[in-house]
């Protein structure tokens, strides 16, 4: 009895080792830091059909591109997190960002296959560095508002994820390769930066040895649910993140070429396309973290994957005019589950927060990349038609969060 007290009291600490206060500046600084990461990352897909061009590659090398630097991230992200939960470095997001440029530069001078899996890899290993820790340092400056705090950081990235792609069309694309060279100068920027925002948290955070104990002990939450529910849970979450990425990498790589193929237009024009659903991708972004708040991130889950599955399936029988609308709608509503789904298995494992969000981001970031490879690979044996035919079914595997017990309810009963 004294054991599980002293537990829930230790989960109970964990939880409340964040900001009085929301530090918005901080969160601004984060989230804006997101913008370049992302914005750097999405030039990867976004080069693609030059790359497919000026190299000669099939559908499957592109996939593999991806698979190269998703598996970086993902293998990674936990470990990152595993690590900083135990020995925090402030100066890990510079580091990360540092990380981003070096494989700017490679990817700029890159003049074979090789070279370009090499630049991503090392693009990989950036992200790998920055996700973990700064998910942790906006979960610490949300002053007890998580949902909108990682919303407001994760819709940085998303908006970064959107401007990549109108970058290669108007910057990249007309003028070549090597001027992604120009982005590396931005990233080492970004990386000054991101050294005023660790030394914040080293001047801000826990000093107390004994609450630096607790917070980094390895427990799940109290929430008046059982250790194996608790497993349950976090499992089924990690089904969700499945479908929800899968289905973004069939968007995220190849929509440009689906675009091509099925419409006829442009490469620039597909790129358009392609800012026009990762922008509403950022919307949907921002939007889920507060209404999780509010309503429950388990309600906000289920409405956002389940709820997609109509449109998904309507995506691949429609014309130019309401594929451009149903894949606003499509990224807005698919988009607003992973703040819910982070800040929900951070609300299971309290203490353990760089290990968590390090492991659902590069499950995501894993996912990615071998989905693009293996769908790329269908690609070549069947058409971009029939992959997106198949993905459309990947929602309805959104019924599963139905069994995610409701965290919100429980915790208001303690």
């Amino acid at each position: 009895m004294n054991r599980d007290s002293t537990s829930s009291e230790n989960v109970k600490r964990a939880t409340e080792s964040v900001a009085k206060k929301t530090v918005l500046p901080i969160l601004m600084a984060l989230s804006f830091s997101h913008l370049l990461n992302d914005t750097f990352q999405s030039l990867i897909p976004a080069m693609y059909p030059v790359l497919k061009k000026s190299f000669d590659l099939n559908f499957s090398q592109i996939g593999f591109i991806t698979f190269t630097f998703q598996l970086t991230g993902s293998i990674l992200q936990p470990l990152v997190g595993w690590y900083t939960d135990r020995n925090p470095k402030v100066h890990s997001l510079t580091a990360g960002m540092c990380f981003t440029a070096t494989g700017l530069v490679c990817f700029a001078l890159a003049q074979n296959f090789a070279m370009l899996l090499v630049a991503v890899g090392i693009i990989g290993i950036g992200s790998s560095i920055f996700h973990p820790e700064s998910s942790r340092v906006a979960h610490f400056a949300s002053g007890g508002r998580k949902g909108m705090a990682q919303s407001l950081f994760q819709v940085g990235g998303r908006v970064g994820a959107a401007t990549g792609p109108l970058m290669a069309a108007f910057i990249i694309l007309p003028f070549g390769q090597f001027n992604i060279i120009w982005f590396a100068a931005v990233a080492l920027l970004g990386a000054t930066f991101l050294g005023f925002v660790g030394r914040w948290y080293s001047r801000n955070s826990p000093k107390n040895s004994t609450e630096k104990k607790e917070t980094h002990a390895f427990s799940f939450s109290n929430f008046s649910i059982q250790r194996r529910r608790a497993i349950i849970a976090l499992s089924i979450l990690l089904i969700l993140t499945l479908s929800k990425y899968a289905y973004l990498a069939s968007m995220r790589n190849y929509l440009t070429f689906y675009m091509i193929q099925q419409f006829g237009i442009s490469a620039q024009s597909s790129q358009v396309h392609l800012f026009l659903f990762m922008f509403a991708v950022a919307a949907g972004t921002y939007i889920g973290g507060p209404i999780g708040d509010r309503i429950g991130r388990k309600y906000v889950i289920w409405i956002s994957i389940l709820g997609v599955a109509p449109f998904t399936i309507l995506f691949p029988y429609a014309n130019l005019f309401w594929a451009s609308v149903l894949s606003v709608v499509i990224g807005f509503l698919i988009s607003s589950a992973f703040p819910a789904i982070l800040v929900y298995s951070q609300d299971l494992m309290p203490t353990s927060l760089g290990m968590v969000s390090g492991l659902f981001y590069g499950f995501a970031f894993g996912v990615a990349g071998l989905g693009s490879v293996l769908l790329g690979k269908l690609a070549d044996q069947t058409s971009m038609e029939f992959v997106f035919n198949l993905c459309s079914y990947f929602p309805l595997i959104g019924i599963l969060a139905w069994f995610l017990p409701d965290l919100s309810n429980q915790s208001e009963e303690q």
